[in-house]
């Protein structure tokens, strides 16, 4: 880890699966029992937005049982502590990262604790459900969405990302399944550009010969020990 100075961290849902919280695939994944065409994309918002209302306000009313884990709080240390650059790229909608102190953090694919109005684009902090249709608080439209980046659509600040990847040093994945672009194709892009990759997941991701190295375990125990390395 000597040479150091520009850090781009990947999280997936991998590690907030330790929390608590149902990752999407597999026999209790979110996907259980629901089609991804049927709450993940503009279409299934337009079809049936009771379903995809009601999904996501699961999933929000979900966040205030769990606790962020040993591995969110390493990466809040990292972030605290770190002097060079340093960008923490989500994939996760949830609020653990900023709830255990991470600050330089980006998610790429929405939060669920946010509202987008589809009628103005504002967006704006969100905690109640919307299946009942609440307006907007910006222009009073009752048009609010979860603001998730559904199947189908953009994810956030590509540009800054990409800008951030051809940048770095060490790129790292935690808890991901390296099956979901753009993400998965983001260790490819940074060892493109000179930087050593290392992933740490379960068990190897898809795409784990793209990666310098690999540790298998879980999150909650990797990150924490890879934390104390870098600082060190």
């Amino acid at each position: 880890m000597r040479g150091i100075d520009r850090i781009v961290v990947l999280t997936g849902a991998g590690i907030s699966a330790e929390s608590g919280l149902a990752t999407f695939r597999g026999p209790d994944g979110l996907w259980e029992g629901h089609r991804v065409e049927d709450v993940c994309t503009p279409e299934a918002l337009a079809r049936d937005p009771a379903l995809v209302h009601a999904f996501y306000d699961a999933r929000r009313a979900k966040l205030g049982e769990v606790e962020p884990n040993a591995a969110h709080h390493a990466l809040a240390r990292l972030d605290a502590e770190w002097p060079g650059e340093l960008l923490i790229v989500t994939q996760n909608v949830d609020d653990l990262h900023e709830r255990a102190g991470a600050r330089r953090l980006l998610h790429m694919h929405g939060e669920l604790k946010s509202a987008l109005c589809a009628a103005c684009g504002a967006r704006h902090p969100w905690e109640t459900p919307m299946g009942n249709h609440p307006p907007c608080p910006g222009c009073g439209q009752s048009r609010l969405r979860p603001d998730i980046v559904f199947f189908g659509e953009m994810p956030y600040e590509m540009e800054r990302i990409d800008v951030a990847l051809e940048r770095c040093d060490l790129f790292v994945s935690i808890g991901t399944s390296g099956a979901v672009y753009p993400a998965a194709g983001f260790v490819r892009t940074a060892r493109h550009y000179g930087a050593w990759a290392l992933e740490m997941n379960l068990e190897p991701s898809a795409g784990s010969v793209y990666f310098s190295e690999s540790r298998m375990g879980p999150a909650s125990e990797l990150v924490p020990a890879w934390v104390e390395e870098i600082l060190s």
